[in-house]
């Protein structure tokens, strides 16, 4: 199998990602970055992004990603496609398989391989995606202000999204499947004391409706088997994220959910010389910005890791 060597390999190409990659060149690390299944990552499916500063008229999700690819290549970035397919974290140099055709032996390796939203797994929801349908409240509810949207889910991030959209949002349903919710009991307490949340008890998605946006949801009662269709602009799925971190853990400590820990105000994980940023370690805020700002961290993590090390 090829074997090439480098001083810093980045595996994943979201926000956090080309952020490290921009901060790394430009540190003169010559990093080489692998693009991952999604390239620019969760992004690439966002039509229109309105919170990142610098931006004032928003931008399209695909086009910022390509900004920021750019951005990284100015400097001296390898950008190339590929996937991580295996990884050997025993000793070092760190050794990544990429399409198990490749090992790249690394000095440092930084992973920004993100995490992706979990689905209901209906085609009206593929179909409509960036179109009315969204896993972001806090991306995407802005645009359905003053609007009736649903929310399917019933943890603690179901809970704080659907209060959440209740303040910009006409109506919020809050389509739930079982009788009661996983959530903790502050967070239903919240919710049951909102006014404009109504929880559909013992229901589950049908169809999510529209043509080329979305106009409504059926719902069908768990017990009952009917249906009743709801108008609504807006469908917000929030049954939680899967971190892509499966062939990280037989090397790299991971919380139960499978996030990445960190060092607290840190990039750096259980092994010297690897580093997390992104989603793939944030369970808790899962912005652009976020997961930009921990790619500088991880950038200048791994600089210093090779100035102390002897390594640059």
């Amino acid at each position: 199998m090829e074997i090439e060597k480098v001083k810093c390999l980045i595996i994943g190409s979201g926000p956090a990602g080309y952020t490290a990659a921009i901060y790394a060149s430009r540190a003169g690390l010559k990093p080489v970055l692998y693009q991952g299944l999604q390239p620019g990552g969760q992004l690439t499916i966002t039509n229109d992004v309105e919170n990142y500063p610098g931006y004032p008229d928003g931008v399209k999700g695909p086009e910022m990603m390509e900004d920021f690819k750019k951005q990284a290549e100015r400097f001296g970035t390898d950008v190339r496609y590929g996937i991580a397919t295996a990884v050997d974290f025993s000793g070092q140099p760190h050794k990544v398989t990429i399409d198990d055709q490749k090992v790249i032996e690394a000095d440092t390796v930084i992973i920004s391989t993100g995490a992706s939203a979990k689905w209901l797994g209906l085609e009206s929801e593929a179909k409509l995606n960036g179109n009315g349908v969204s896993a972001c409240a806090v991306c995407d509810g802005f645009f359905y202000r003053g609007q009736d949207v649903a929310i399917v889910g019933a943890g603690d991030t179901a809970a704080e999204e659907a209060t959440y959209l209740a303040n910009l949002c006409k109506k919020v349903y809050m389509i739930v499947r079982r009788d009661e919710m996983r959530a903790s009991i502050i967070m239903q307490e919240r919710v049951k004391k909102t006014p404009n949340i109504e929880i559909l008890w013992n229901s589950v998605t049908d169809e999510i409706l529209g043509d080329d946006v979305v106009t409504g949801v059926r719902v069908k009662n768990a017990l009952t088997n009917e249906t009743r269709e709801i108008p609504v602009n807006g469908f917000f799925v929030a049954i939680g994220h899967k971190p892509n971190s499966d062939i990280f853990a037989d090397f790299l400590n991971l919380d139960e959910n499978g996030y990445i820990r960190t060092i607290p105000g840190t990039s750096k994980t259980n092994i010297d010389g690897v580093f997390a940023c992104g989603d793939v370690q944030d369970f808790t805020y899962r912005q652009a910005v976020t997961a930009a700002g921990s790619g500088c961290m991880a950038a200048l993590d791994a600089e210093r890791y090779l100035a102390a090390n002897d390594l640059h």
